[in-house]
């Protein structure tokens, strides 16, 4: 695994126009925000068929679906604009390239362990100077488990252990993720789940005012426009009816705290060696994607994993984006990406250069387990 930590020149402007600034300029980003990754890395693998001699170009988040990309076979370059992430992927990659799937999953947090300190002790000559700054001030967190340390993380664990209880007792909660037909999910859906406190508090607790300041950024939602709680409710009932609950490790999480009977794409014990034996195959970039599609894009990219980032930024600052990425895309690339609630497409001005795989977008969507997005879209590149 290589690393390049460079600042770019866009992120050591003069902050003179926040309003049209980057979403660096405009959110703070030098604390893990997300300890996971909160996109479905089954559907993004089907959507981008990464594998052996194929580059994919990776937005890092916390490391989780770029580690799944690896099992595939490919070469990943992942990008991050927080350090923080990347410190986060840095000290998985170490778990990997050490650790049993048992030990990575105590350490991480899935199952109990005193012993995390230690293990990160073993750990931490694997790490960059950077990331290793990072950790060195974060024991408590690594003790802790370090897929539960993330502000996005944090704002479920208040919902879990301050709202939820008033809604459903934990029989109840256990019962949701008891294996059932499609119909018995939806009868559990009317009969028990779907009561009043439910739509009441989901609407408060998942409002925009909140998920903003506890969950998310304020930035982030800039270019949100009405109410978002009532399409967190539909998405929810579709996770909770017609998406089988026994093996969705996202919604397992937001409701327990942990993974129960699912795991992501990254932790399943079939991808481990796979993981392990690709690391070296692994790029880091701190800097905008595009930046990092510039510099290690020679010989271009196969496939691009962008999470939802452009629905942080403006409609032209979204186009500069895509447009500077096609210039580094090779023919048949796969443009994988998410909205949350911002509608965001290939700009009209370079809706020449792609073709929308619309029919194999839609059917991966109606896969997704993490179920709070509005939309998945694929586009490949001619």
């Amino acid at each position: 695994m290589s690393h390049t930590y460079l600042r770019s020149t866009s992120m050591t402007n003069t902050r003179t126009n926040l309003h049209d600034a980057g979403i660096q300029f405009r959110a703070d980003l030098d604390f893990v925000r997300y300890a996971g990754c909160w996109e479905d890395a089954d559907i993004l693998i089907e959507a981008i068929r990464p594998g052996p001699g194929k580059r994919v170009l990776s937005i890092a988040s916390a490391g989780d679906n770029s580690l799944a990309l690896l099992a595939t076979g490919a070469e990943v370059v992942a990008a991050d604009l927080n350090v923080a992430q990347l410190a986060c992927l840095e000290l998985r990659v170490a778990a990997f390239r050490h650790l049993q799937h048992d030990h990575l999953l105590a350490f991480l947090g899935i199952h109990d362990s005193d012993q995390r300190l230690a293990t990160y002790a073993l750990l931490e000559p694997d790490l960059s100077d950077s990331a290793r700054e990072f950790w060195r001030t974060r024991r408590a967190e690594v003790s802790q488990g370090i897929i539960h340390i993330g502000k996005f993380e944090k704002y479920f664990q208040i919902f879990r252990r301050r709202v939820l209880p008033w809604i459903h007792s934990r029989r109840t909660l256990m019962e949701l993720f008891e294996p059932k037909s499609q119909a018995e999910r939806v009868q559990f859906w009317n009969n028990t789940w779907n009561n009043r406190r439910w739509r009441m508090l989901l609407r408060l607790f998942f409002s925009r005012f909140l998920m903003a300041r506890m969950g998310r950024d304020p930035e982030f939602f800039r270019y949100v426009n009405g109410p978002i709680s009532d399409q967190i409710q539909q998405r929810a009932c579709y996770a909770m009816t017609v998406l089988p609950t026994d093996q969705n490790p996202y919604l397992q999480y937001i409701a327990t705290g942990n993974y129960q009977s699912a795991l992501p794409r990254y932790l399943r014990a079939e991808h481990h060696d796979a993981i392990r034996s690709g690391l070296d195959r692994l790029t880091l970039f701190h800097g905008p994607i595009e930046e990092a599609a510039a510099k290690h894009g020679v010989g271009g990219f196969d496939g691009f994993n962008l999470s939802d980032i452009f629905e942080y930024v403006s409609e032209e600052q979204a186009s500069a984006m895509y447009g500077a990425l096609l210039q580094h895309a090779n023919t048949g690339a796969g443009i994988a990406y998410w909205n949350t609630f911002v509608p965001r497409s290939c700009p009209r001005e370079l809706a020449d250069n792609v073709v929308p795989a619309t029919q194999l977008a839609a059917e991966l969507f109606a896969q997704d387990k993490a179920f709070f997005y509005g939309h998945f879209q694929i586009d490949q590149v001619k």
